[in-house]
């Protein structure tokens, strides 16, 4: 779960980064840590919304989008 703190620090280190200071290499390995940390609670987050889709058919039958796959 990505907290609203750690989407402030990842802004404020993008911000850092573009100004004349930039980061320090730690700053850069923290940078690039909470980018995975949050890019992979973002695809966990589709996975579970997808695993949760219903497929409602005209004639009103409903098929779970993770069947569909198989």
């Amino acid at each position: 779960m990505i907290t609203q703190e750690t989407i402030d620090r990842i802004n404020a280190l993008a911000r850092k980064s573009r100004t004349e200071e930039g980061l320090t290499e730690a700053e850069k390995e923290e940078q690039q840590r909470l980018r995975r940390e949050y890019i992979d609670a973002y695809k966990a987050s589709l996975r579970n919304q997808l695993e949760h889709t219903v497929v409602v058919r005209p004639d009103g039958t409903r098929q779970k989008l993770s069947e569909m796959k198989k």
